[in-house]
């Protein structure tokens, strides 16, 4: 095992290095060398933001359902259960914030990384995500997507500010546990759980590897030109603004200044004038090659300029949809990663939950319900769900949580004793006392 510890120094190199310099970029590092002197360097952001807006759209109003895996009263309830067991986790461990900086960080690196655990101090479990340029992967030889071992890596603190943290590393497989610092052996056992703990997953997935593709390839390049077109273009305004005057044949210039006002004494055969550079409309060729920039920054990075609230026009439906094909596009990518990745996270947890406290979750599976990607007609949506229920093309459970409704299992559940209430009262008194009058369809 001492050759996996030795192994890790060097091992997916290349990734490493790849994600420090994302990690540059996101945080505005995106010029090359020194500045010479005098020279101007603008940052404008763009690939931060980007990354930021699209997360925003893969994350919004994201909820977990629980499917029952058997038709009876009992998986049914159980199913129920699960749900306010994972909603009350996710508001104990504030679990929207960290999927959305998780979400962020896989953006930016290409991968991302969860890990759940039984937390036996607090008496319930624990979902973190761990660092994932501390993370390595085995897979199995035939099949990339399954994995076999992992190791994390982090420091510890150090004893003195002068001495070096110490590096602690947990070895996870399906049957053992190990933990080393540095290269001793300290903890030696079987799994604990049954399972790899760790949820390693790709942003944009490659083909034939278990790490990802993060955002900013193929925007790196558009957002330096931006930088570098809006420096020059800064520095032309500058310059047009504070004139340069040429002289000549004149020798002492000590006496000529540039100011309102000023009159010049110039000798016989000499010459003065300013040099206009924004003469010919030279800045409109800057401003049409920022904006090509621009178009090239949105093509690349699939986030169109109507997402970024530019578009003027006033587009619902179909053309909205149309235009924004781009950004859901790549959100149904990365969607069809996440679904198996929230999915197994909280099925660890139910495990977990089960192992230490004896409740049942067997025959449920839970599921990630998404949010739309869209602005949203609310009343539209409704009687189109209203009308596919009445023609029996569409349950009630499938038509609340495509509205939206966070618990549609438990909403079906008000709906139905709320109607016995109603039909129950109509049978003494003759008359609907409620506003529900289809109560009885």
């Amino acid at each position: 095992m001492t050759t996996i510890i030795n192994d890790i120094a060097n091992k997916d190199a290349s990734r490493r290095k790849d994600y420090s310099k994302f990690l540059n970029l996101y945080n505005g590092d995106q010029w090359q060398g020194r500045a010479r002197r005098g020279e101007k360097r603008l940052t404008f952001n763009y690939i931060k933001t980007a990354i930021d807006k699209m997360t925003s759209y893969l994350t919004d109003n994201m909820t977990i359902a629980v499917d029952p895996q058997l038709n009876s009263t009992t998986v049914t309830e159980r199913a129920q259960n699960a749900e306010t067991v994972i909603a009350r986790l996710m508001a104990a461990l504030s679990l929207p914030s960290l999927i959305y900086n998780t979400e962020v960080d896989a953006a930016i690196l290409g991968d991302g990384c969860y890990k759940v655990t039984w937390d036996d101090a607090r008496g319930r479990v624990r979902i973190t995500a761990p660092d994932v340029q501390g993370i390595f992967v085995w897979t199995a030889p035939d099949d990339y997507n399954e994995v076999v071992q992992v190791a994390a890596q982090y420091p510890l603190p150090a004893d003195s500010p002068s001495a070096k943290a110490p590096k602690r590393t947990e070895i996870w497989t399906e049957q053992a546990f190990e933990v080393w610092d540095n290269n001793a052996l300290v903890t030696h056992s079987a799994n604990p759980y049954g399972f790899i703990p760790f949820i390693v997953f790709p942003n944009i997935a490659r083909p034939k590897t278990p790490w990802g593709e993060s955002d900013i390839t193929g925007i790196e390049e558009p957002q330096k030109e931006i930088n570098r077109a809006f420096s020059q273009l800064s520095h032309i305004l500058e310059v047009s603004g504070n004139p340069i005057a040429v002289l000549e044949n004149i020798t002492d210039a000590e006496d000529i200044a540039i100011k309102p006002g000023a009159v010049w004494a110039l000798p016989e055969d000499a010459k003065a004038y300013l040099i206009d550079l924004l003469q010919g409309g030279g800045v409109r060729l800057h401003i049409d090659y920022i904006n090509m920039l621009y178009g090239a920054f949105h093509d690349i990075s699939e986030t169109p300029k109507t997402a970024w609230a530019k578009d003027e026009r006033d587009l619902s439906g179909v053309a909205l949809e149309i235009e924004m094909q781009p950004l859901i596009q790549r959100m149904k990518r990365k969607r069809l990663i996440r679904d198996k990745v929230y999915r197994t996270m909280f099925d660890y947890a139910l495990r977990l939950i089960q192992q230490h406290t004896g409740e049942t979750f067997d025959d449920v599976l839970p599921r990630v319900v998404w949010g739309s990607s869209l602005p949203r007609d609310k009343a539209r949506e409704i009687d189109n769900e209203c009308r596919m229920i009445e023609k029996g093309l569409r349950s009630r459970v499938n038509a609340m949580e495509a509205l939206g409704i966070p618990d549609p299992s438990t909403e079906l559940q008000d709906w139905l004793k709320e109607r016995a209430l109603i039909l129950a009262q109509t049978s003494k008194h003759g008359k609907p006392t409620g506003s529900d009058e289809s109560a009885s369809a």
